[in-house]
């Protein structure tokens, strides 16, 4: 029997790419499966079904699922996610924040709607959906949480200030409900993947063959990490990276404090600013 048999799983954006990856192989494995996806394009505009695809396929699968199209960037649709979820299944086990688009453009360029769009789909509907769910996580001593960031976040790509700073934004928000969750088995995780995607799609140059993507770019090289990190014996407070058959844990290190006394100047701090920088010897910096 799989350790996911009978959870109930809500994982957004899950209509096509790394989403439906996610819904399909938690179904396999026995999993509820809340399906929400507004549909749209890469960019954010529109609707569509897509939600009904993928609920389609878990059914033909012989699992179980149910759709829900709100925009997580809404808080009364991302709480809709959730009531749906409690309405058709009794709880929420596990939270799978996954939708999200693109506005690519060098920040010089970027009209501030574009920022403000990114926030709300990335940060802001990642945030609404957590906490729709957590006071059901933390009231029943269980949760498993995973934040989908990027590279973009975590390293910087050009084009992406908006992006890459929301995405930068769900570790830090990790960081805290790892240790506020700690205590009532609420575990949160955040997930750094690379795959073949509508997102990638949007990226001029970038464009790949989403029916037929390269083995190593399919989403469902990235599934393992999630599993893992919403398994029983789950890591918290971690970054996992996954893609191209992948898979690394990123983290933020700390050189060696340098230490001086009250009276402290700039002229000090200067003389030693070499030693400031050297980042031979570190260690990671947890609480």
């Amino acid at each position: 029997m799989s350790e996911f048999e009978g959870k109930v799983v809500i994982i957004t954006g899950a209509g096509g790419g790394l989403g439906r990856s996610h819904a399909l192989e938690f179904a396999r494995r026995g999993a509820k499966v809340v399906v929400n996806d507004l549909g749209g394009s890469g960019d954010g505009r529109g609707s569509s079904d897509m939600a009904d695809g993928t609920v389609e396929e878990i059914r033909a699968l012989g699992g179980t699922a149910i759709a829900n199209k709100a925009s997580v960037a809404s808080r009364e649709g991302a709480r809709s996610i959730v009531d749906d979820a409690v309405e058709a299944f009794g709880t929420v086990d596990i939270l799978v924040n996954n939708a999200g688009i693109l506005r690519d453009k060098s920040f010089k360029k970027m009209d501030l709607d574009d920022w403000d769009i990114i926030m709300d789909v990335h940060l802001n509907g990642t945030a609404y959906v957590t906490r729709a769910a957590w006071p059901i996580m933390y009231d029943r001593n269980y949760g498993r949480i995973v934040f989908t960031s990027s590279g973009s976040g975590i390293w910087g790509n050009f084009g992406q200030a908006n992006y890459g700073a929301a995405k930068t934004g769900m570790v830090g928000l990790m960081n805290v409900l790892a240790i506020e969750g700690r205590a009532k088995n609420v575990r949160v995780n955040t997930l750094a993947p690379a795959a073949t995607t509508r997102l990638i799609n949007t990226i001029p140059g970038r464009e790949e063959d989403l029916d037929n993507p390269e083995p190593l770019r399919h989403p469902r090289m990235v599934t393992p990490a999630v599993l893992l990190m919403c398994s029983e014996d789950a890591p918290t407070g971690r970054i996992i990276q996954a893609g191209n058959g992948k898979f690394s844990t990123a983290a933020l290190f700390k050189n060696p404090d340098l230490e001086f006394g009250p009276e402290v100047t700039y002229e000090d701090l200067l003389a030693r600013k070499e030693e400031l920088l050297d980042l031979s010897e570190v260690s990671e910096g947890r609480l």
